[in-house]
């Protein structure tokens, strides 16, 4: 099992990349300002899955593989920039001038309608992600034990703080004009 100091530790080491405003925040904004508190759940559940994704593929080494095949590695940074620019575009062409009520909103394209689709996408294919399974989990596994364990523990506490970072900013949102 993992040590307790190793949970914190890396907690401590994830938290600056959780509170670096990325995909996942953005998407979190756009849909409270959009429809309300109601779409937080589906965005916090679409990052947690995406979390344990990337922990799932680091437990099958498959992770390790793209990171040591340059031209997997080059693909998955190409589709994930092409999605998360797509996405950028996406909110920028949304966004109206003179505070336009949100039912006016351009919606984004049917494929990706789903607000936890959007989420789960974001990031998976999001390299900050991808690199917390690679680079930083080895760090903080003990390595006569099984690994598949202690990697599950690393990315549910890695989930739980990440969904208590989203609910926080949809709780404080109402100050700031969020729904």
């Amino acid at each position: 099992m993992v040590h307790p100091y190793a949970v914190a530790g890396f907690l401590a080491a994830v938290l600056p990349l959780i509170a670096t405003p990325g995909a996942s925040l953005a998407l979190l904004i756009q849909h409270v300002t959009d429809s309300g508190r109601r779409q937080a759940p589906p965005v916090i559940l679409g990052t947690v899955t995406g979390l344990y994704i990337h922990a799932t593929l680091a437990t099958a080494g498959l992770s390790a593989l793209v990171m040591h095949c340059s031209l997997a590695f080059t693909a998955v940074k190409v589709i994930g920039a092409v999605y998360l620019i797509g996405l950028g575009i996406w909110t920028w062409r949304s966004a109206t001038p003179n505070a336009t009520p949100a039912p006016h909103r351009q919606r984004f394209p049917k494929r990706v309608d789903s607000v936890y689709a959007q989420a789960l996408l974001a990031n998976v294919l999001n390299p900050k992600a991808a690199a917390i399974y690679l680079t930083l989990v080895p760090q903080f596994i003990a390595p006569h034990q099984p690994f598949g364990g202690q990697i599950l523990i690393l990315a549910t506490a890695h989930a739980l703080l990440i969904a208590l970072w989203l609910a926080a900013w949809t709780l404080g949102g109402k100050r700031s004009g969020l729904r």
